[in-house]
């Protein structure tokens, strides 16, 4: 549905790295490698991603590195379209509101890292309902015609570092407190 407002799958590419999960960053020759796309279609798109302020860049070496520009008026905006578009916004309401006791929901695997995948890859934190998950994750890979792979762990199994260590590229989906 997306491509229908954004033509250019490049810029759909790089929205996904850089807008769902904020904290990635990359280069020019990284994104090449990455999108297996020429080098100059990507620079295109982040110079315009770039000057239109919703990436910011910063030299490192000889690296020109990007990064989203969280504070750009439509960071949040862009964010919740692609949460909308991969429909991970369909997850959360029809998963987590039934669920039992959950504390965190995070995001990880190909779409952390900003990559577009027929995989979404959860991780559940809390006293869940394994069955009642089991039901309502069939029900939502019908809904979003893409699998969901998930983890689930109880508060005393996972520390934060733990979590951190295993899976660096990580989004906080949702959180009982915030």
């Amino acid at each position: 549905m997306i491509e229908t407002l954004i033509s250019s799958k490049t810029r759909i590419k790089l929205l996904l790295k850089f807008f769902l999960n904020s904290n990635t960053t990359s280069y020019l020759r990284g994104l090449e490698s990455e999108f297996g796309e020429s080098s100059n279609a990507i620079r295109v798109e982040l110079n315009k991603l770039e000057e239109a302020g919703m990436l910011s860049a910063e030299v490192k070496g000889n690296k020109k590195m990007f990064k989203a520009n969280t504070k750009h008026p439509l960071f949040k905006e862009i964010h919740n379209i692609l949460l909308k578009h991969l429909g991970l916004d369909r997850i959360i309401e029809n998963v987590v509101k039934r669920l039992g006791d959950v504390n965190k929901v995070y995001l990880v695997g190909d779409f952390a890292k900003g990559l577009d995948s027929q995989i979404i890859d959860l991780i559940f934190v809390g006293d869940i309902d394994k069955s009642y998950l089991l039901s309502l994750v069939d029900k939502a890979e019908d809904l979003i015609q893409r699998k969901v792979r998930y983890l689930i762990y109880q508060d005393s199994e996972l520390s934060e570092d733990e979590l951190i260590e295993m899976n660096p590229e990580r989004l906080l989906l949702w959180a009982k407190n915030g």
